[in-house]
């Protein structure tokens, strides 16, 4: 009998997550399993790899139990990532770092050098600018770990390590897919090849980079170590698998032009779907990645840490009759939906980790704006405006960029998703229609189609997204709130620049959160 189920594993920032799926997109087994975050100091944030795969084996071997799935009946298996942090690894491909995050800070001063030196030429080539991503993050362990940086034969990202040690692979099989590369610092996105003259710019040599593959590529076959600790059957075809938000793009099923995406997780990340590549030299905003789907690209950017913003609010500052309680977030959107919007409410800027759409990594979150007058609700509901209103800029950019590009409409997956609110105002603001996905799996879902792809059961992404994904609930943008988030995007940009002025020139005394 010919296998006929997909493995999709995403390992994200809140836990890793895997799901099997029979050949036609039917869900028949889950399972999740927590992070651990470590955050020793003021602007660390690290993981250990080993427990990353440790969680990657735990899912697999819990989807085959719920399932009661035969290992010989799954085809292959796709795994996604977090995207903008790195692993440094050993010759035998077992990591001699932890994972630096894509929360983690500490390279701040390494993206001031590499924006110093040739900021043109890498969001040129590249696609990307410099920023809490892959290219200061490997100055960082060059220059301030310099004894571990020598021995390191190679820097991943969280997927691709999850995948070498489900394959058992060395040093030698390190890779990174081209879903990644505008988060390198040192790639020709177009060509697909480390760049020379960048690496010889900042003295990093291209044999210390993986090499550069196609999301569908088969990397490796499942080792029997992994096999037992998996319960997946050895031998079982491991594709490469994409970065994750590539890979929620794909599960969106935005793979034709014009259709955009905000993926409302940890991080909160706006994207279109275009056929061409255009760097964004002119405004630095826009990471210009290419699309899981071959022929496509995804003009993106994103609000570090904006899903964590609503649970830090809920969590931290939610008040009720004066006194701190635990108020849920169905309460909060509740209580803010009640509320009349108008101009003078609080503006919320939601970069409590730093900027870096443009990169502006001593911006930091603020209310503006608030009075005797204002409630809970009200504060709450400008972290919701806040994401919003940057994704207006974010759309304003992809336009002056993009004129010819019709945006038909925004999909939208991650937890946030669920609020009606926040969908509500996300469609005024951007001025577009926001729609659901009905009981979407996310990331995982669109690895799996990746292993489909890549072991021949789907000849065409587009095709079998059109078959996997159903959309839900369509959301229509109010043209007189629409106006009204016209006027509030004005107000929200002008603030923007006088904090960015401020926080230049009276930097906190303790930069090591930078």
């Amino acid at each position: 009998m010919q296998p006929a189920y997909l493995l999709g594993i995403d390992v994200g920032t809140q836990g890793t997550k895997a799901v099997l799926f029979r050949h036609d997109g039917k869900n028949v087994a889950s399972a999740f399993r927590k992070s651990h975050l470590h955050q020793p100091a003021v602007g660390v944030v690290e993981e250990d790899p080993e427990l990353q795969f440790a969680a990657v084996c735990h899912c697999a071997r819990s989807c085959l139990k719920d399932s009661g799935i035969d290992a010989s009946q799954v085809a292959a298996i796709g795994i996604d990532g977090q995207m903008a942090g790195i692993i440094g690894i050993g010759r035998d491909g077992t990591n001699l770092t932890p994972y630096d995050s894509w929360l983690d800070t500490r390279c701040a001063p390494y993206i001031r050098v590499m924006r110093e030196r040739a900021l043109e030429g890498i969001i040129r080539k590249t696609g990307g600018p410099p920023s809490f991503n892959h290219g200061p993050k490997v100055l960082w362990w060059k220059h301030e770990r310099p004894g571990v940086y020598r021995r390191i034969a190679s820097f991943v990202q969280p997927g691709g390590y999850a995948a070498m040690r489900l394959c058992g692979l060395d040093a030698s099989h390190a890779f990174i897919d081209k879903t990644y590369l505008h988060f390198t610092g040192f790639a020709d996105n177009v060509r697909g090849r480390w760049d020379e003259e960048l690496c010889r710019c900042f003295e990093v040599s291209p044999a210390i980079l993986p090499r550069i593959v196609e999301p569908r590529e088969i990397v490796g076959r499942v080792s029997p170590a992994a096999a037992r600790r998996s319960g997946l059957r050895s031998g079982t075809p491991v594709v490469a698998g994409c970065g994750d938000t590539a890979a929620s793009f794909l599960a969106c099923g935005a793979t034709r032009e014009g259709v955009c995406v905000d993926v409302a997780g940890t991080a909160s990340v706006f994207a279109g779907t275009t056929s061409g590549f255009r760097a964004d030299t002119r405004f630095g905003v826009l990471g210009w990645g290419q699309s899981a789907t071959p022929g496509l690209w995804h003009p993106y950017a994103y609000i570090n840490g904006g899903g964590m913003n609503v649970e830090w609010f809920a969590r931290e500052l939610a008040m009720l009759g004066g006194e701190r309680t635990a108020e849920t977030l169905e309460q909060l959107n509740r209580r803010a939906a009640r509320l009349t919007p108008v101009m003078d409410d609080p503006v919320f800027v939601p970069h409590l980790g730093g900027r870096v759409s443009p990169s502006q990594p001593l911006l930091r979150g603020s209310w503006a704006g608030v009075t005797w007058s204002h409630t809970a609700a009200h504060l709450y509901r400008a972290v919701l405006e806040g994401v919003a209103l940057e994704y207006a800029l974010y759309r304003n950019v992809l336009r002056a960029l993009n004129p010819e590009l019709a945006i038909s409409e925004i999909r939208i997956t991650g937890g946030g998703e669920r609020s009606r609110l926040w969908n509500q105002i996300k469609a005024d603001a951007m001025e577009s229609a926001v729609v659901q996905i009905q009981h979407s799996d996310g990331a995982p879902l669109g690895s799996a189609m990746l292993a489909g792809y890549g072991v021949g059961l789907f000849d065409d992404l587009d095709k079998t997204a059109s078959q996997w994904v159903r959309t839900g609930k369509r959301i229509h943008s109010n043209p007189r709130m629409a106006q009204h988030y016209r006027h509030r995007l004005d107000r929200y940009e002008r603030l923007l620049e006088v904090l960015q002025q401020w926080a230049e020139t009276d930097p906190p005394a303790n930069n090591s959160d930078r």
